[in-house]
């Protein structure tokens, strides 16, 4: 497993661990920076991807259920909610992955932690998204 892959997985399991407690993901996330449950620290991607998720976070929220009209994000398993929002957030606001490498990624974290269907329905609402909706940039616009 590469780094970035890795990164990826540390990133899920944040935002996964914020939705599963209700709890706020920038507090889990800074939580895990002091005590990061593991061996080895956060990889700087993990906290880069899941920054970046946060502070767009109604946005990606937004351009995934418009991607996704029948599921509401809601309704959607938790695994399945967490990688869209990673997944967009690398398709949307950075130039550092290409959208192909970030699809794929999303659609092998969901193969292997999520449902027989996620993958399939991961793809599609990615697809999706990398071909309609605008890019945001990495960071919010003043006042956001």
């Amino acid at each position: 497993m590469g780094a970035r892959t890795k990164a990826r997985k540390r990133a899920l399991d944040v935002l996964f661990e914020a939705d599963q407690r209700g709890e706020n993901a920038s507090f889990v996330l800074e939580r895990r920076l002091i005590d990061s449950g593991r061996e080895t620290p956060l990889p700087a991607y993990t906290v880069e991807l899941v920054r970046g998720v946060i502070s767009r976070w109604h946005e990606l929220n937004a351009i995934i259920e418009d991607a996704s009209p029948d599921w509401p994000i809601k309704r959607m398993p938790a695994v399945d909610r967490n990688l869209l929002r990673i997944g967009a957030w690398e398709i949307l606001c950075t130039d550092e992955v290409s959208v192909a490498v970030a699809i794929d990624e999303a659609v092998e974290l969901a193969r292997d932690l999520s449902t027989d269907d996620s993958p399939k329905f991961v793809n599609g609402v990615l697809g999706h998204i990398a071909r309609e909706a605008p890019a945001l940039g990495s960071t919010p616009a003043d006042g956001e």
